[in-house]
């Protein structure tokens, strides 16, 4: 466990000796912020409108940070192949993989360090957000855990294009390539249930499952859904095996 955290914390040293990690997490509050007070604006004007006209009060947590939260994983879909694209790539270009795979340290202590490393910039990246929120706790009144549970989803969500990022990283040495690979193929993902309209009821339903904003929905209604919670395990795992197989066929051929 000591050389995965300590792995993790290089990794984490690393995003911050570069401007990675200051151009993710910048573009991440910049977008969020846009996002927060479109939707704020949104509300304050809904709910006077609703107090002149007598309409029903307006929901803090259904009505504007639902939707800002939503909102904000396209954000994510684009700067998570910007974390994950040097994770293994970088290795190979400056030739320290070889350092890396002949350490006293074990082929998955390195994948879940680097994974874990990326998800600490990620989690940086959601820490941001929680300024908004807290002012939405001074100044309103929402309930807590709603909020929890889409934080959750997103963790969750993350957690799955992190772990795509990693194994296309140890596919090329371009940083560019794997970007390009993880953003496609993270997109395919996301846009996969498009079709579930002219298709099959059986293959609709397989293609409404394989979505990953699918199962976000229901986190972001404060519901938290065993299969969807496994559904994004089951991704994680599956794309960190992936990657720990890359890894060692790159063992085999060095």
């Amino acid at each position: 466990m000591s050389n995965i955290v300590a792995i993790a914390r290089r990794e984490l040293r690393s995003y911050f000796a570069s401007p990675i990690a200051y151009v993710v997490v910048g573009l991440f509050a910049l977008a969020f912020g846009y996002f927060h007070i479109i939707m704020l604006s949104y509300f304050v004007q809904q709910s006077m409108q609703g107090a002149i006209g007598g309409g029903g009060p307006m929901n803090v947590n259904r009505d504007l940070i639902r939707y800002a939260l939503q909102n904000i994983a396209v954000v994510i879909l684009f700067l998570v192949p910007l974390i994950t694209m040097r994770t293994y790539s970088e290795e190979k270009r400056s030739g320290t993989i070889e350092l890396l795979l002949t350490s006293p340290v074990s082929d998955l202590q390195i994948m879940l360090g680097k994974f874990f490393g990326a998800m600490a910039l990620y989690g940086v990246m959601l820490a941001v957000t929680l300024v908004h929120i807290g002012l939405l706790f001074v100044y309103g009144n929402p309930e807590w855990r709603p909020i929890a549970s889409c934080y959750l989803g997103l963790l969750l969500l993350g957690g799955c294009m992190v772990s795509v990022g990693l194994f296309f990283s140890s596919l090329t040495k371009n940083q560019i390539v794997a970007a390009v690979l993880t953003f496609v193929t993270l997109l395919l993902l996301w846009i996969i249930d498009w079709s579930t309209t002219f298709t099959s009821t059986g293959l609709g339903t397989l293609l409404n499952y394989l979505s990953l904003t699918s199962h976000l929905d229901d986190f972001t209604k404060g519901v938290i859904d065993t299969k969807h919670v496994i559904y994004y395990l089951s991704v994680i795992t599956f794309g960190l095996f992936l990657t720990s197989k890359s890894v060692d066929s790159e063992r085999w051929r060095g």
